[in-house]
């Protein structure tokens, strides 16, 4: 497979999360400039600036009204944007909550995470907030994804646990057998279990509805994995951030991995968020300021 390179930006704008959206485009966030940005299929790019420079765009999602929806973890509130690059925001009712991770829900709304306040969100397509605080304290939920089961599912990077919130709001957690794993990315796999990167420990994570937890070590454990997703190639696909690197995992346990040229080594491309498009292409969001796609 190739890697390619789209340059969407500068450095220091901050391409961060990436998300496939309903018109085809893939879309992402520039962190440090307080933009939504899209790649077309044939690299035209489209830069949206939003109300506020200092919003801290960070987590986006394809909602299930067909737009976009992102978390502003800055400025605490959460951000809608139309395929026609229209935008609006919503406070929500925690302050300085942090809001970070965000995905489509099961009943129609979007979910969050925020990771200073220790709760676990839910937004409607209308902006009607309700959150949902955790039992436990300084866990600093982060990404969320919606499982197999009709629940979401988050990490809890400080917790070292994955967590389980029912649409109603109900908790559980289930603790991670490594010290220190720090999980952060989680997301629906092939075999109806919810899989997971530890960045503090270099592994890729199992866990099944049942709350079973299997752990895969990277062959470079330094590399601090820090975004998963799912293709449809039966693949995990992943951001190696430290290492500069996208691996893959199937799900007995084969990896894969592929090099980026961030310019002045891999590691400088610093790869964030992660995305794969139904043709099986996979996007990452470096944070030098470029989208790379996998292809071939």
């Amino acid at each position: 497979m190739t890697v390619e390179r789209v340059v969407v930006s500068d450095g220091a704008a901050g391409p961060y999360g990436v998300a496939v959206g309903a018109d085809g485009g893939v879309w992402f966030t520039l962190v440090h400039a307080g933009e939504i940005g899209r790649l077309a299929a044939d690299g035209t790019v489209t830069r949206h600036p939003l109300d506020s420079p200092d919003c801290g765009p960070a987590v986006i999602a394809a909602g299930p009204d067909g737009a976009l929806w992102f978390t502003r973890m800055r400025d605490h509130r959460i951000g809608r944007i139309t395929v026609d690059g229209e935008a609006v925001s919503f406070t929500l009712p925690t302050a300085d909550c942090g809001p970070y991770g965000l995905a489509a829900g099961p009943d129609g709304a979007l979910w969050f995470t925020g990771m200073n306040a220790d709760l676990i969100g839910r937004i409607t397509v209308d902006g009607e907030v309700t959150e949902y605080p955790l039992p436990v304290a300084g866990g600093f939920p982060s990404m969320i994804t919606a499982g197999p089961d009709g629940a979401l599912w988050f990490t809890l990077n400080q917790g070292n646990a994955i967590g389980r919130i029912t649409v109603d709001g109900e908790t559980a957690l289930y603790p991670l057998p490594t010290e220190g794993a720090a999980p952060v990315g989680i997301t629906a796999g092939p075999d109806g279990a919810l899989w997971f990167v530890e960045i503090g420990a270099g592994q890729v994570g199992r866990i099944t509805v049942d709350g079973e937890v299997t752990e895969f070590p990277l062959p470079d454990r330094e590399a601090r994995p820090h975004a998963v997703t799912a293709g449809p190639d039966g693949r995990l696909w992943f951001t190696e951030w430290a290492a500069g690197r996208i691996g893959s995992l199937t799900p007995d346990g084969a990896y894969s991995g592929y090099e980026l040229d961030g310019g002045e080594g891999g590691a400088a491309a610093e790869p964030h968020g992660i995305a794969v498009t139904p043709d099986g292409t996979v996007h990452v969001a470096l944070e030098l300021g470029a989208i790379a796609r996998l292809v071939g």
